[in-house]
């Protein structure tokens, strides 16, 4: 268990995160919506600190990242907890569940950086869960890799406030991020958060000279729209991320959404067509 450094104190015994755009209001004993950021004693805690829940060494175009050293490896880690309630989570028994509730490691960020040189893995990985949700972790650990020559990959949805991506991206070399939809209606629908804070960290990575892939996992009936999807691949290319690859992804019926088809290939390929017409260089179809 660890302070947090993104938190102000209430009045009244509450605390108000400052992580991400939900700004949960915490009371005496309680966690945010994220499940790992606990008030104690007017403290804000990370209860997943140096306990990571998953650990794998992992090809880098599993992240996916196609463009960013291919053919190399990273140590992949996740704690639990994610800031999104997306109804087709496919870890949703890490990221929906309590730190209690999972078998974890305990390990500090020099282990990591440790473990990283003992596999001969050049980078290490953020990902499976919502990495932004123990933010602290990631930016220690991610100083100590830099320190070592090490890349840092962040694999996220991207719902996060600006001051505390700031501090991170000095030392984030490659990020995918998970482009949900372009409609803020889905975004709160399916996972319980809006738009323009995924965009924003887009383009704040992007200034940071951050190496950027997207996702989009396309859901039959949900975010299929193509229309939709051409205004997305538009925006992108306005705002200098032509060169950005971008991967359509199929989906599988998954825990809230398990009633619902597998996303036709074709589907995907008219969305890889309409990207290339809009001026996406790279265009990857996944889970294919």
């Amino acid at each position: 268990m660890s302070t947090t450094r993104y938190y102000q104190q209430l009045d009244d015994g509450r605390v108000e995160c400052g992580v991400c755009p939900h700004h949960c209001i915490i009371a005496e004993g309680k966690t945010g919506l994220c499940g790992s950021r606990r008030n104690r004693h007017g403290e804000l805690v990370s209860e997943v600190y140096g306990r990571p829940c998953a650990l794998a060494i992992d090809p880098i175009e599993k992240k996916p990242l196609y463009h960013f050293h291919p053919g190399t490896t990273c140590l992949s880690l996740a704690c639990t907890g994610c800031n999104f309630r997306c109804l087709n989570c496919q870890n949703h028994d890490i990221s929906q569940a309590k730190p209690e509730e999972v078998p974890n490691y305990e390990l500090q960020p020099e282990a990591l950086i440790a473990l990283c040189k003992k596999h001969r893995c050049p980078g290490i990985a953020y990902t499976y869960t919502e990495p932004l949700t123990y933010i602290e972790y990631v930016i220690d650990t991610a100083r100590l890799a830099h320190e070592a020559g090490l890349w840092n990959i962040l694999v996220t949805a991207g719902y996060v406030c600006q001051e505390p991506l700031a501090d991170l991206l000095p030392y984030l070399d490659a990020a995918n991020i998970d482009l949900k939809s372009f409609s803020d209606d889905i975004y709160q629908r399916v996972s319980g958060g809006h738009l323009e804070p995924v965009l924003q960290t887009i383009l704040a990575m992007r200034d940071a000279g951050v190496w950027i892939e997207l996702t989009n996992l396309v859901i039959p009936g949900v975010n299929d729209d193509m229309e939709m999807i051409g205004r997305m691949c538009q925006w992108l290319n306005d705002n200098g991320l032509s060169e950005a690859p971008l991967h359509f992804s199929r989906f599988f019926p998954r825990y809230k959404m398990s009633h619902l088809e597998p996303t036709p290939v074709a589907t995907l390929q008219q969305a890889q067509q309409i990207a290339l017409e809009a001026g996406i260089r790279h265009v990857y179809l996944g889970n294919v």
